[in-house]
């Protein structure tokens, strides 16, 4: 034996000193992590606690439980498949021999860290992957209690729940195993390629033990790649494309069976792959691997483009026509709109004497207070001190006022710590003292007291007018703090702030809150809990803090449905309603999905609560309101109860959560009487509507009657966002043709879609949202959709063009320019469209405000539209006879009888910036009003008469302004007089300085 052909001696090991670990950093880390645990323990305690008082610990315990199982059964999946192949690939590696290659450096180097590799990188991907899957836990828990739809695919003829509950659990199972076998692929090669394994050259050479391994896994990876084509077929039919949604002709001739066909490829490859276990030819997969690739390229792309370009395109409209049917029908039923009445209107455009008398009931409900515009007026007349509060966006229900349903713009009174100064903020009155809003506000809908304020039928502190007795306090809202802890033990004197009351020594009145809101605080362990969750020490060490104490959190009414239902999608709106004595939050709930066969997907952010917020818009193309929940504002009790019962989703998550959805048969009739039609529904649904009232294939395919949503005439248009914009649905009660009598109803209109810039009205969508006042039962007219379609050969005034006329009418322009002359502001409210009168009928009301300072919005004119034909009056009854002849409309309300004079009462921490008249001054003459039959006098003593009604306008506002300040209601109603005297004066020196200088 030579000496080159001796094997090497084991070479001794080199002991490494092991270094000593610092005692201190050692410590570290322990605090670290004691730190960590104590953090996330704190975390799930105390949400625990609130699941349990809130008595919905099953949703918690649940999704948690199939969170856990998740994680750890796909993360230790995916773990042990890495282990695994690391641990085989080492296993079946060559014999060290002596000869040395450049990959020994780095075998070298590596060797120390195999038992760490070994452990650390399946323990990284086992978390990677158990992260991401248990993410989909709603995916997989409705996938094992899913419940069929009874509706078929019209392709493969499966029931939807496939689509909707199946097919994405085998699409996210099959992208599991598919990511994991790659990543095992490659990790196997790259050991073997460390451990010489592998060899090079000119040939790529094997071992055995490499040849199998990495044979195995290729066929694993081949098979998830078969059972993706496979899967891949049927979601052709959630596919998007370039006219219509789901499968087209050539998706069903060319590419559905192309995917069957790339399915037995790929399978045969995977076998191919075996092959080299015994032939050690990796010419076998490679050429199958190509062979695939080719495959894929012709069947999959190639011979569709052909199928397309030159069978279907020439004869679109009658190959595609199937499928577009499919589309249509579809995309109808999945949005709830495949029972739509649709109703050809043949709209009046001169208005006719006597032509409103028969829709008198409608009429007289018209809305003139617009929720949008009138909050300020909530605040100044009704905020009573700084720390309450009312929303932007007041909200419209209906009530029974004296033995007749009215429309009502109502408003909770909030907490508003905003409102405090900065020397008040402190822990105590934060979280102790300050802890509650306090009533409800409410106003006619259709009625304004004479002077343009809301005629308010309830409202004060304490509350008074027409709700009878009701639980004022209001603990949970949207815009308390995150947090209040209430309750006290007996005996002691309260320190909660109820409401203010100047007959009270101390101003004020107290309350103890007894009701059962929150968790208990009361024990060393809750204290210290919250005080880690909250990061406040003080609730660990204040003395308020007592075994009697509890703490509100998670108090949004919104929060906290999406809370206890996390699989449903949550309306932006919760609106109040005084129900059975106590004030509750509404809350409209969705089941959706984004996988419904051959429906249209609708796409974007802002569609729900909390999505405008979230890195991923929501895609949907199918949605029911499924559940109304009620959120009691006292002590912040939720209850789901089941809208729809008989939508599939629903039932498949009431199996998961048996025991909280309440049937509706549990509604009472109180409640009944003040749900509606949710309004994030019915955005979506009347965006599909633009294409979708078109339900023939061959004109949908042509795409001639598109619609368009108009924009909101009375907002600035937002270039960038045009969606921003659209001009908003409105509540009101209205009868629509075909209905016996007026309900209350969501409306919205359409004009022409494409590139054309008419603003000419092509429908009229009305959804009846009378639910009626029966317990637990439905009107049976709730959610009946009505469309009006308007001939094509007739002009009707769109909202654009409506607003148009009002702008450039020049009678009204006269007088609002003189409005805008002083420091005061002209805004205009909803333009409301009705159809009355045997047309469409335009209302807005215009408000009068001071552009700075105390700001109160007064209802001073009326605009409607008829046609051509403009109003412009004082009142709505004035404005309708300008349009259909003096009597022509029915008597309209005036101001209420029964108005609740607003206590107002301005507290002395609000700056006034208003500047009190000059007691001094000389008042300026009145001038004497001259009509026209009278001497018009020279031109310069009619100027001079404008001037000075302009002054004293001026005055009246200031007078105004002050008196509101002052909390003298009755001096700011005989300024409020002064000033419509005085604005009487300058109409009528204008027109007399518009003669003299036409003479």
């Amino acid at each position: 034996m030579t000496f080159d052909d001796r094997p090497t001696p084991p070479r001794r090991p080199v002991e490494v000193p092991r270094r000593r670990r610092s005692p201190l950093a050692l410590a570290g880390i322990a605090v670290a992590i004691i730190f960590v645990i104590v953090m996330a323990s704190a975390q799930v305690w105390t949400e625990i606690s609130w699941y349990r008082q809130v008595g919905y610990t099953e949703v918690f315990s649940t999704q948690w439980l199939a969170r856990l199982g998740m994680f750890f059964g796909f993360g230790l999946v995916a773990a042990g498949a890495v282990w695994l192949t690391l641990w085989i690939a080492r296993r079946v590696r060559p014999a060290v021999t002596g000869k040395r290659t450049a990959l020994d450096q780095y075998r070298e180097q590596i060797r120390p860290l195999e038992r760490l590799v070994m452990v650390a990188l399946p323990a990284f991907v086992g978390l990677v992957a158990g992260l991401a899957m248990a993410s989909r836990w709603t995916d997989f828990l409705a996938w094992w209690n899913r419940e069929p739809f009874g509706v078929e695919d019209p392709q493969f003829g499966l029931d939807a729940s496939y689509y909707v509950f199946t097919l994405p659990v085998l699409q996210a199972i099959v992208g599991f195993v598919l990511t994991i076998a790659i990543l095992c692929t490659l990790l196997a090669a790259f050991v073997h390629l460390l451990y010489g394994g592998i060899g090079g050259g000119r040939s790529f050479v094997a071992s055995r033990g490499a040849r199998i391994q990495l044979a195995i896994s290729g066929l694993i990876v081949m098979l998830a790649i078969a059972a993706n084509y496979w899967l891949g077929r049927f979601s052709l039919l959630n596919s998007q494309g370039e006219r219509f949604f789901g499968a087209s002709y050539t998706d069903v001739n060319a590419i559905i069976p192309g995917r069957a066909i790339l399915v037995g490829i790929a399978v045969l490859v995977g076998l191919m792959f075996l092959a080299v276990i015994w032939r050690g030819d990796w010419r076998i997969p490679a050429v199958g691997v190509s062979l695939m690739v080719l495959s894929a390229l012709v069947i999959g792309g190639i011979y569709p483009s052909i199928v397309q370009r030159f069978q279907v395109e020439p004869n679109a409209q009658t190959l595609e026509a199937e499928y577009i049917q499919r589309n249509i029908d579809a995309t109808l039923y999945a949005f709830g709109l495949d029972g739509i009445e649709t109703i050809p209107y043949d709209a009046a455009t001169e208005a006719e004497a006597n032509a409103l008398r028969a829709d008198a009931e409608t009429t007289t409900q018209i809305r003139l207070l617009d929720p949008n515009v009138v909050s300020p007026a909530f605040q100044q007349l009704q905020q009573n001190k700084q720390y309450y509060n009312f929303g932007d966006t007041l909200q419209v229900d209906r009530y029974e006022i004296d033995g007749e349903l009215s429309d009502t713009v109502i408003a909770v009174r909030e907490l508003d710590l905003a409102g405090l100064s900065d020397d008040n903020r402190n822990w105590v009155n934060d979280h102790t003292v300050f802890t509650h809003g306090y009533g409800v506000v409410a106003a006619y809908g259709n009625a304004t007291t004479s002077d343009g304020q809301p005629a308010f039928w309830e409202g004060n502190i304490p509350s008074t007018g027409q709700l009878g007795e009701y639980e004022p306090r209001i603990y949970f809202g949207q815009t308390l703090p995150d947090y209040s802890i209430v309750g006290a033990p007996a005996g002691t004197e309260p320190w909660e702030l109820d409401y203010p009351d100047d007959d009270s020594p101390t101003g004020q009145v107290n309350t103890t809150y007894d009701g059962d809101g929150g968790p208990s605080i009361g024990s060393f362990l809750e204290k210290l809990m919250y005080a880690i969750k909250f990061g406040e020490e003080q609730i660990f060490f204040s003395d308020r803090v007592t075994e009697e104490s509890q703490i509100l959190y998670y108090r949004d009414p919104i929060e906290r449905v999406q809370r206890v239902a996390p699989y449903l999608e949550i309306d932006e709106t919760a609106y109040p309603a005084v129900v059975d004595g106590e004030v509750v939050w509404v809350v409209d709930g969705y089941t959706t999905s984004g996988s419904f066969p051959y429906s249209a997907a609708v796409q974007g952010t802002g569609l729900f609560a909390g999505s405008e917020t979230s890195q991923f818009p929501v895609t949907l193309n199918y949605i029911r309101n499924s559940v109304k929940a009620t959120v009691n504002a006292y002590d912040g009790s939720v209850t789901l109860y089941a809208w729809d019962e008989e939508d599939p989703i629903l039932q498949t998550w009431q199996k998961i959560f048996p025991s909280t959805v309440e049937p509706i048969s549990e509604i009472s009739g109180d409640l009944m009487s003040h749900l509606r039609y949710p309004q994030d529904m019915f955005h979506i649904q009347r965006h599909q509507l633009q294409s979708y009232h078109v339900t023939d294939a061959s004109a949908f395919y042509s795409g001639q009657d598109e619609w368009d949503l108009p924009q909101d005439p009375t907002v600035t248009e937002n270039a960038a966002n045009p969606a921003a914009t659209l001009q908003p649905p409105y509540y009101q009660t209205l009868q629509m043709p075909g209905q016996d009598d007026p309900s209350f109803s969501l409306t919205s209109s359409y004009i022409p879609g494409g590139n054309t810039d008419r603003n000419i009205l092509t429908g009229f969508l009305a959804v009846d949202s009378e639910t009626g006042s029966t317990a637990g039962e439905k009107a049976a007219g709730y959610g009946t959709m009505r469309l009006l379609e308007l001939p094509r050969d007739t002009t009707i005034p769109g909202p654009g063009q409506v607003q148009n006329n009002f702008n450039s009418d020049p009678s009204a322009q006269e007088t609002l320019n003189l409005l805008r002359q002083g420091e005061t502001d002209v805004v205009s409210g909803n333009l409301l469209t009705l159809p009355v009168g045997g047309g469409l009928l335009y209302v807005q009301p215009v408000y009068v405000q001071s552009s700075g300072g105390t700001q109160v919005p007064l209802l001073r004119k009326v605009f409607v539209s008829f046609g051509d034909e403009v109003g412009f009056a004082d009142t709505l009854q004035g404005a309708l006879d300008q349009v259909f002849g003096a009597g022509a409309a029915p008597d309209l309300p005036g101001e209420p009888d029964d108005v609740v004079e607003p206590d107002v009462e301005v507290d002395p921490e609000v700056p006034d910036t208003t500047e009190d008249p000059d007691p001094t001054a000389t008042p300026e003459p009145t001038p004497t009003q001259t009509s026209d039959d009278e001497p018009a006098g020279d031109l310069a003593g009619a100027q001079a008469d404008l001037r000075s009604a302009l002054t004293r306008a001026q005055q009246a506002i200031e007078e105004g302004q002050a008196a509101l300040a002052e909390g003298d209601f009755a001096a700011y109603g005989d300024s409020q007089a002064d000033l419509g005297a005085a604005l009487e004066d300058a109409v009528a020196a204008e027109r007399r300085i518009a003669n003299l200088e036409n003479e």
